[in-house]
């Protein structure tokens, strides 16, 4: 049980982001994505959502070709947080996240006592269930955040693909979503994340997809596969990875950029 892409190419018509690559992410495996702006990323995740067409090679979930699964079952199974963006309807945060149950009820079916109580659950997981009443005009940016990882988890689905799900966060609040994601990984769901902060991959990730240019810089085990080298050569300036130890004895690993020689 994966979801996997072989040989993928992908993009837009008229203009393709990458090639020839091949992933997967299994149930409990938190994986990162990692790679510079303009890298690929968010196009990548959309491609292995379904949302945009493959240009080649193949995507499945599940040992079936993801285009063989119908709307409301790839919904079931496959939940997508966004990066946030402003919202065109009002709509109060807990209708938001009760919309990830959609694909349980049905697209015109009216949310149940269930349904309600999973949302509100979701809400409070991630520390805004007293925001459950408030339009999404009136949160800011990263309590919005917040309340797309929270639709997310109301789809109960068994994998998560996260576009950068602590941007427009706070520290404190950065620092809940990944202890959620950790959370997710010890229920068995499998996790795909993008961050531009590497250390987020120290601390949760099992594996790292390092995408440059549309194509997989490097790959593995996050802690042989996070080097400095490998760092500097993605990002296209000298970084240095330190190992700090905390209060309470554990490592903890962080970059650095390094001034250039």
């Amino acid at each position: 049980m994966t979801l996997a892409a072989r040989t993928l190419d992908y993009g837009f018509r008229d203009h393709v982001v990458g090639r020839a690559l091949d992933c997967a992410l299994e149930p409990g495996d938190v994986v990162c994505l990692l790679g510079p702006n303009g890298s690929g990323k968010s196009t990548l995740m959309r491609t292995l959502l379904g949302l945009l067409p493959r240009l080649a090679g193949e995507v499945t979930l599940d040992g079936r070709d993801l285009a063989s699964w119908d709307a409301s079952a790839r919904a079931r199974r496959l939940a997508y947080v966004p990066q946030a963006a402003d919202s065109y309807f009002d709509f109060s945060l807990r209708e938001m996240v009760e919309m990830g149950r959609t694909a349980h009820r049905g697209v015109f079916a009216s949310p149940g006592a269930g349904d309600r109580e999973i949302a509100l659950a979701a809400l409070d997981r991630l520390g805004i269930a007293a925001l459950a009443d408030r339009p999404v005009h009136a949160v800011s940016g990263g309590e919005r955040q917040l309340a797309l990882i929270a639709r997310a988890l109301a789809t109960q689905a068994a994998y998560l693909v996260m576009d950068e799900p602590t941007a427009n966060l706070d520290y404190g609040n950065q620092a809940r979503v990944l202890e959620e994601i950790a959370r997710l990984k010890q229920a068995g769901i499998g996790v795909l994340f993008s961050t531009h902060h590497p250390e987020h991959a120290f601390r949760i990730a099992d594996r790292v997809l390092l995408l440059a240019a549309g194509r997989l810089a490097a790959e593995g085990p996050t802690l042989p596969t996070l080097t400095p080298a490998a760092l500097s050569s993605l990002y296209g300036r000298p970084i240095e990875v330190a190992t700090i130890t905390l209060a309470d004895g554990t490592l903890h690993r962080v970059c650095v950029p390094a001034s250039p020689p």
